[in-house]
């Protein structure tokens, strides 16, 4: 919209969303909030609507007079009760993600995040983190309390707005805000079964695990999702223990796809490994916010058309970032493993002690991860004299962990650009941000590869090399021998 900003557009600046104890149905109300409105008039009134959010941010960030201060203060305020709205509706979409257990709503996750009455004027000190009240007689002092709206704002970064606005970005810190997260993980998760967490299992979960581990959330669909709706049919309530029938039934369908399960404790352990992972899988961006916000009545209400509703731009942005980490990783295992296995087969060709075995490095590979051979079982075939030295020369382990840190080390420098172009970050970034996003990418790759990879060289006997890296070895392996092959 161009041309001068309306006062109804500016009413976001002076009008404030609080928790409201006595608004029974709601929990929270807008309120009017006098200081901002007078601020608003004064000095954004006559602004051009595409300016407007950009004057007031310039003088929250401001470093001058106690006078300037002051107005720091002001602006802070208006850009205080245009992020509530935000943080209001992503409570709102948080609660509906769990709408179908019914534990808690919405009004529970409200104080955790929406904890600014719009009294208080609030400034930053010069390190733009720590938060200062500014009294009656405009003096300042370290405020008692910090705000979370104050939070959203000091993290926000101007420069880069165009990157993600300040309401995604109102989004994003309200979903992340670690006491939120903490509740939703004590309260929202752990108080389903890990037999409930597998029994509503969905599509984009499914997508994250490994290609066994999808065959043995199929295989207790199949059984265990059969029976326990024929018992609620009949009242039961509470998921019970998979029972000794169900789980040799479901070994049963194992075997049918192929997956080598020997046992039911097997089994057990392997339903509740994938349990741990389902607790800890990203699950903002698998669904849509269930309301939306009615400017006339000043209310959220239900989205009249779920189907055709255009999607949320918060939820498009966490797709499109998940598919990007998604393809990412695709490409950069692959490349990894490239490098890693010839620096390796470098390394043994200028070895005087192991050079011999430098072209049966690709061989020894195929029969550790397409055969399922133990290092002892190999040492024999590829000429070695022990199982000490099989593992010298080959070294899975090693290897897997080279790997591991070559895809971290290219993830995170791709991860960083793409930051960068959201306007998350800058480059370089702060070292707190680059620590945060080392150990989240780490978190992700391991869930998505190196975890079971890792699972897959510790276990003995009845070896299945069945994991996602495992196949990528086996991809590179048959990509060279091709290559030899042609070349030859």
């Amino acid at each position: 919209m161009n041309g001068r900003v309306t006062m109804n557009t500016l009413s976001r600046y002076w009008k404030i969303w609080r928790i409201n104890l006595a608004a029974e149905n709601l929990g929270y109300k807008q309120i009017p909030v006098t200081v901002a409105q007078d601020f608003v008039n004064h000095q954004v009134n006559d602004v051009e609507n595409n300016y407007a959010q950009n004057v007031l941010l310039s003088y929250f960030h401001a470093e001058a007079s106690a006078i300037d201060q002051l107005n720091s203060a002001r602006a802070g305020l208006c850009l205080r009760c245009y992020v509530s709205e935000p943080i209001l509706k992503e409570c709102k979409k948080i609660a509906s993600l769990f709408s179908g257990e019914k534990q808690f709503t919405y009004r529970d996750l409200l104080p955790f995040v929406l904890n600014d009455d719009g009294q208080k004027l609030i400034v930053l000190d010069r390190d733009g983190k720590t938060q200062l009240m500014v009294d009656d007689d405009c003096q300042i002092k370290p405020s008692t309390y910090k705000f979370f709206s104050v939070t959203v704002l000091q993290t926000f970064n101007a420069e880069l707005q165009s990157g993600m606005s300040l309401d995604n970005w109102a989004y994003l810190q309200t979903k992340q805000n670690p006491e939120l997260k903490k509740f939703l993980s004590e309260f929202g998760f752990q108080h389903l079964s890990d037999w409930a967490l597998l029994n509503r299992t969905r599509s984009k979960q499914l997508e994250r695990l490994s290609i066994q581990e999808r065959y043995i959330v199929e295989a207790f669909h199949a059984v265990y999702r059969r029976d326990r709706q024929q018992q609620q049919n009949k009242g039961a309530k509470k998921c019970p223990d998979p029972t000794n029938a169900q789980l040799q039934e479901m070994l049963i369908y194992l075997q049918q796809h192929q997956v080598l399960i020997n046992t039911s404790v097997q089994l057990m352990q392997e339903l509740k490994q994938i349990a741990v992972q389902l607790r800890k899988f990203d699950i903002w961006s698998s669904r849509e916010s269930l309301d939306i916000y009615d400017v006339e009545s000043g209310t959220y209400v239900p989205r009249p058309d779920l189907s055709s509703s255009s999607v949320d731009l918060v939820t498009v942005e966490e797709q499109e970032f998940l598919q990007f980490l998604k393809e990412h990783l695709d490409t950069t295992l692959t490349q990894t493993i490239k490098q890693e296995v010839e620096a390796n087969i470098d390394k043994l060709q200028k070895s005087k002690k192991y050079a011999p075995f430098a072209q049966k490095y690709i061989q020894g590979l195929e029969l550790y991860y397409h055969q399922a051979m133990s290092l002892k079982e190999i040492a024999p075939k590829l000429g070695m004299t022990s199982w000490d030295q099989a593992r010298r020369i080959l070294n899975p382990g090693e290897l897997l962990s080279k790997v591991r840190a070559k895809t971290v080390e290219q993830m995170l420098e791709s991860v960083l650009k793409k930051a960068a172009e959201k306007g998350l970050t800058k480059i370089p970034p702060e070292a707190n941000y680059l620590i945060a996003l080392t150990e989240q990418i780490e978190s992700y790759i391991d869930g998505e590869i190196f975890q079971e990879a890792a699972e897959e060289i510790r276990t003995g006997k009845n070896r299945n090399m069945s994991s996602v890296y495992a196949q990528a070895i086996r991809s590179y392996i048959q990509e060279f021998t091709s290559n030899c092959v042609f070349i030859g």
